[in-house]
């Protein structure tokens, strides 16, 4: 009797653990990360205020093909064709080791939802808007990188350095080839609903080779009447800082316009694959940091940039592209020589396997004109000669100069 009661049990556990079974392999939890490391010059590098003088550098760089990370993500199977899902994503340099934000180890994303094939998806916390994330296929970064392909400091936001905490996406199944999305962040400054807030919308088309998206977003400064931007900013990439060292896109390009009341941005991008081997992508947008009562600059200052990228899968291994992109300021607060800037990118990548590659990176960037120095005490409007600074990898070290040549060599492994 005893046999046969332990057999019993083993009979019964053996049940359960099948019934069981289904349950456990409805869900998943995948971990996964991005290796990045290169060496780059660059032909002239001083500061934000130009204090130092301009000098050659070379140094070693993290992330430069694409960020170094790594990150969790999963869902579970709620049946009816229900999804559960998150993704925690934290950047890391390679070469320091340390975190890419101060005080946030998941801050490239960190978000919760729900998605169904017929309703879309709907994700909580800190992740991209809508804008980036439905204009990113036709970005310039996707082939010259962020670091040296975005456009003159990122000012537009197609490149990932724009994340929106206490954020709300609502991104919609696609239909006939049209998708659409929309994002809220609440900043949560009491008695007011927009303080701090970020906000976007977007409509993307992809149907066979031609796609394309429009997208507009607005950021608001957390300070009533604009000014340094706090961590009740939704758009910032460290709550810690209170000397506004955390916004995101102060480079060269925008440092005089750093305490804007609102950032607003209107883009439109597309992209044409002609066959297997060549494809192209063009965007246009129009940037415009609107002044408040403490922001150091009296009118609003428009930014229009128009680029395109030429890419070509010359063999299996091998990719080649080609960018050119322009920038021009409109003329205001005073500047009536308004600074433009003309950006010239070119990429190769090797790939050593589907998960490790080898890359080279070579851009040169002319600035002229003039446009608003990074704020000093209590004066507004003062001027400078713009200086060059390429992509949005060199955003905190401009040229010294109106010209700038970088290149970079690097490997990359994907697990």
């Amino acid at each position: 009797m005893k046999g046969f009661t332990l057999t019993k049990a083993a009979v019964v556990a053996a049940t359960a653990f099948a019934a069981a079974a289904p349950a456990f392999a409805q869900s998943s939890v995948t971990l996964y990360g991005i290796v990045d490391d290169s060496i780059v010059y660059q032909s002239s590098q001083t500061n934000l205020a130009k204090t130092n003088p301009g000098r050659s550098n070379v140094k070693m760089a993290s992330g430069i093909w694409a960020g170094s990370r790594f990150g969790l993500k999963g869902a579970e199977d709620l049946g009816g064709g229900n999804k559960a899902i998150f993704q925690l994503e934290s950047g890391f340099d390679i070469n320091s080791g340390q975190q890419q934000f101060t005080n946030a180890m998941f801050g490239r994303q960190a978000w919760v939802g729900l998605t169904n094939p017929g309703y879309g998806t709907v994700t909580l916390g800190r992740q991209y808007t809508s804008y980036y994330t439905l204009l990113s296929p036709y970005s310039p970064t996707n082939w010259l990188t962020g670091y040296f392909g975005a456009h003159p400091g990122d000012l537009d936001g197609l490149d990932t350095i724009y994340r929106a905490n206490n954020s709300v996406v609502y991104t919609s199944p696609k239909f006939y080839g049209l998708t659409i999305s929309g994002s809220y962040s609440f900043a949560g400054v009491p008695d007011s609903v927009y303080q701090g807030s970020t906000w976007s919308a977007a409509i993307q088309y992809q149907q066979g080779p031609i796609g394309g998206a429009v997208a507009f977003s607005r950021i608001n400064n957390a300070a009533n009447g604009g000014g340094i931007y706090s961590s009740s900013s939704t758009t910032i990439n460290s709550t810690a800082a209170t000397d506004g060292s955390g916004q995101p896109g102060v480079s060269a390009v925008t440092a005089g316009y750093q305490r804007a009341q609102a950032q607003q941005r209107f883009a439109v991008a597309g992209g044409y694959q002609f066959n297997s081997a060549w494809d192209i992508s063009v965007t246009y947008t129009n940037v415009q940091y609107i002044p408040g009562t403490n922001s150091l600059f009296t009118d609003e200052a428009v930014f229009n940039t128009a680029g395109t990228v030429l890419h070509w899968k010359a063999t299996p291994a091998w990719d080649f592209a080609a960018g050119y992109s322009y920038t021009w300021a409109s003329k205001a607060n005073g500047i009536n020589d308004a600074a433009s800037y003309h950006q010239f990118n070119l990429s190769q990548y090797y790939s050593l396997s589907k998960r490790t590659g080898l890359y080279a990176l070579e851009a040169f960037q002319r600035a002229n004109g003039n446009t608003l120095a990074v704020p000093s005490g209590t004066t507004r409007n003062r001027q400078t000669a713009a200086n060059a600074t390429i992509g949005d990898g060199f955003q905190g070290a401009p040229s010294a100069s109106r010209s700038m040549f970088a290149g970079g060599v690097g490997i990359i492994h994907r697990f």
